[in-house]
């Protein structure tokens, strides 16, 4: 994590720690002073309820969304295996415009990594030049003239490769324009507010205090870290292409 990265994460833990205190100072004032035991055992069992719906519904949407996270980060190892496979079935299939499709795949990987993922982070779009350089690498693949089986396996190879190149460009366009519900922060915020409700019953020990801007904080880093993974392609939780970028540091590098 970058400073920048560190610094908002303390700004949103220390903001949902001083939220629960104020909380907890305004419930204090308005119904505060000597507590029954009745109040305080209703107090505790409201609490328990509402902190186990909250929790439960940040550990789902914390699940979900690290799950399409790893899932983005996995179609990538898959678009860069399909490119290395074309790379390199080129050169069995001996054709003369071998050159031509790796040289294409090179700049196709330097301009997603350059350039369209920069593109997705601010539009959600990806670029109509990556389109076009993988239009030209599977028309020329299809456009090959097999001459015998090794050929025509090689050919079926790299057209499927090519298809499945178009399927996960999509799908990573999908995924950048898909944004995390206004309902799970008005859900998150509300939860927040009614765990705090209850500890109105509880007197502003010190220690009382700290306990609960430990828990505020802790609500903090988690609904950042949702945050951060709700938009795997701009900061705080982008995702870097690491498999692009490895391909290029090997022979594809070259061209």
């Amino acid at each position: 994590m970058s400073l920048h990265e560190w610094v908002m994460a303390g700004v949103f833990a220390l903001a949902n720690a001083v939220g629960v205190i104020a909380i907890y100072a305004i419930t204090r004032a308005i119904w505060g002073g000597k507590q029954t035991d009745e109040t305080q055992t209703l107090a505790g069992s409201v609490l328990l309820r509402v902190a186990t719906l909250h929790g439960l519904i940040l550990a789902l949407v914390f699940a979900q969304e690290l799950s399409d996270y790893s899932d983005i980060r996995a179609d990538l190892v898959r678009e860069a295996t399909a490119i290395a496979d074309i790379f390199n079935d080129i050169r069995r299939y001996e054709t003369p415009q071998m050159q031509e499709v790796q040289t294409m795949l090179a700049d196709y990987l330097r301009h997603a990594i350059s350039t369209e993922w920069d593109s997705l982070s601010q539009t959600g779009k990806l670029t109509a030049q990556g389109w076009g350089l993988r239009e030209q690498v599977y028309q020329t693949v299809l456009n090959l003239d097999p001459e015998t089986p090794r050929q025509t396996d090689l050919r079926a190879h790299m057209v499927a490769k090519s298809q499945l190149i178009a399927e996960l460009r999509q799908s990573r366009e999908n995924s950048a324009v898909r944004t995390l519900s206004e309902l799970f922060w008005f859900a998150a915020i509300i939860g927040l507010v009614w765990v705090a409700v209850p500890y109105l019953t509880y007197s502003p020990t010190p220690l009382h205090l700290s306990l609960l801007s430990l828990y505020g904080a802790y609500s903090g880093v988690i609904l950042y870290v949702i945050y951060a993974f709700s938009d795997p392609f701009a900061q705080p939780g982008a995702l870097p292409p690491t498999a692009f970028i490895q391909l290029l540091a090997g022979e594809m590098g070259h061209y």
